[in-house]
């Protein structure tokens, strides 16, 4: 267990700079250091703790909580899908990135990943996390996997706050058009599943089939349709 203790600082560690970097402390290293500089300092302290997070992780094996069965593997290989084509849909006209094109007005309407959620990248993520823990259940693998889902989650809900002070000309109204929370936009009536377009869908598909497939090389692990493609 002192192994996954190490797992939980390391994991504490690698979140909480993120978000003390990306937030409070952003403005006073910036004034120091310079922009450039800035970015050099979070670059550095991400790479360490991230390398300190799994190093920590790897020498901390342990027993699975409890045995996934068919259905949990069958749900998650159903979400990773999910996960996929947000994650693809999110890199293209993604009004929450850095420097988008365009960005001086919110879109006309939310459409295909966007009409789910305004922060496809960072679900793709904490589904990703979520999933992760649902089917390899050790103590070291869920404060891992945790940590993931709270930058993800807690990250975006920042971002919605920080988006909304630097870029009031679009943000709130581009908030008004969909939501945090993935279909919430769609079942209140403000989005429609609607423009999907190729490299999401398509895109997809791809990752969601070469990913889980390359659990086997690099895992043992069937995963995905492998699990019973390959058995």
């Amino acid at each position: 267990m002192d192994s996954v203790w190490m797992v939980a600082i390391a994991a504490i560690a690698f979140v909480g700079t993120h978000f003390l970097l990306s937030h409070p402390l952003r403005a006073p290293v910036v004034g120091v250091v310079g922009e450039r500089g800035f970015l050099g300092v979070y670059s550095l302290v991400s790479i360490a703790t991230l390398a300190w997070l799994v190093i920590a992780y790897q020498r901390a094996p342990g027993p699975m909580v409890w045995a996934p069965g068919d259905v949990t593997w069958i749900v998650v290989t159903l979400v990773m899908l999910l996960a996929s084509v947000l994650l693809m849909g999110s890199l293209i006209r993604n009004p929450a990135l850095v420097n988008p094109v365009g960005a001086n007005s919110a879109p006309a309407e939310a459409r295909g990943v966007f009409a789910i959620t305004r922060h496809p990248m960072m679900w793709s993520l904490a589904l990703w996390g979520l999933c992760h823990i649902a089917v390899f259940p050790t103590h070291a693998n869920i404060v891992l996997c945790a940590a993931i889902v709270i930058l993800a989650l807690v990250g975006s809900a920042l971002q919605d706050r920080k988006k909304a002070r630097l870029r009031p000309e679009m943000w709130p109204e581009w908030e008004a058009k969909t939501s945090y929370w993935p279909f919430a936009a769609v079942a209140a009536g403000r989005a429609r599943l609607v423009g999907f377009r190729g490299h999401d869908l398509g895109g997809g598909l791809v990752v969601w089939l070469v990913g889980t497939w390359a659990h086997v090389p690099l895992a043992h692990v069937g995963a995905g349709v492998w699990r019973w493609i390959l058995r």
